[in-house]
């Protein structure tokens, strides 16, 4: 059986046609979302989560595609067909999903904390819905334009995965789903500051889940180097920025890759507080207490 957040209820909860979502839900007062990155699922802020449910109600989910949460099939040709339906892993269908999500468990308004895949997530939900958000959190990732611009030459090797992922249907699952084990292992591994922070339970479960979901995985990282640079493109171009405090908690990549971390953001954002930390990338599970004290720094904002 997969380990589950202490004290937290499990259930699931339809946010889209065909479409339900694993939900983690715990605590009573203003309410949290917290979405989990890659190659993880809610379980990557079991910490952080039982931390502000003293006093929050919390609300972690399996995005769609990961974990527990349904996979709907791939549907490429919807980012450029204004006909087709939305493309099932567009970062604004996704976005849809928590906002859906929230609204069934009863809250038109709540505080958005994204890590790695659920920041893209939670920044186009900022983005796409600024009356909903009420304050925003993104740790370690840079919007999706962004990261596009800033990988060049050979310190684009560190993203090989997002070259890979981003291939047409067909090859990239198949080759991942050769070897799952060594592929979503080899991220868990490289990207760990410190590799005791995700015991040998929550690594199975994490690699079990990434196993049964090879091809919706995939789905996710191509829709970003597809109709996710659409979206931020157009809102870029259009000037539309984000509205409620953001938070960003980041890794220092921008000395070694050339960037100006805080300033891509800043370019995004009204009211943002930009942290570099020395954690590994998965600073949820390595650093829960300050990424909670973090956390509840942005909420009094």
């Amino acid at each position: 059986m997969a380990p589950v957040i202490p004290g937290f209820d499990y259930r699931r909860v339809p946010v889209a046609d065909g479409v339900s979502l694993n939900v983690a839900v715990a605590g009573s007062g203003s309410p949290v979302v917290l979405l989990h990155g890659f190659p993880q699922t809610h379980l990557m802020w079991r910490h952080v989560a039982a931390d502000l449910a003293a006093d929050h109600t919390v609300i972690c989910p399996d995005l769609r595609g990961y974990g527990a949460s349904d996979k709907p099939a791939e549907n490429i040709d919807a980012g450029s067909d204004p006909d087709a339906a939305p493309a099932a892993y567009a970062k604004r269908t996704m976005a849809a999903d928590i906002v859906a999500l929230a609204r069934a468990l009863g809250h038109e308004r709540f505080a958005l904390a994204g890590h790695d895949r659920g920041a893209l997530v939670a920044f186009r939900a900022g983005l796409d819905h600024p009356a909903t958000i009420t304050h925003l959190a993104c740790l370690d990732v840079l919007p999706t334009l962004d990261m596009w611009d800033v990988l060049h030459g050979t310190t684009a090797a560190v993203g090989f995965h997002l070259f890979l992922m981003a291939q047409p249907p067909g090859l990239p699952e198949r080759m991942i789903a050769a070897c799952p084990d060594d592929f979503f292992g080899h991220f868990l591994d490289l990207w760990a500051g410190d590799p005791r922070a995700i015991p040998a339970e929550v690594r199975t479960a994490y690699l079990d889940a990434c196993r049964a979901a090879v091809p919706s995985i995939v789905a996710d990282y191509r829709a970003s180097a597809g109709v996710d640079v659409d979206h931020d493109r157009a809102d870029r171009d259009g000037g539309r920025r984000l509205t409620m405090p953001l938070t960003v908690i980041q890794q220092d990549w921008g000395a070694a890759l050339g960037y100006d971390a805080a300033a891509l953001w800043r370019a995004w954002a009204d009211d943002l507080e930009h942290l570099t930390v020395g954690y590994g990338h998965f600073m949820a599970e390595e650093a829960p207490a300050d990424i909670a004290k973090a956390l509840r720094g942005l909420l009094a904002r």
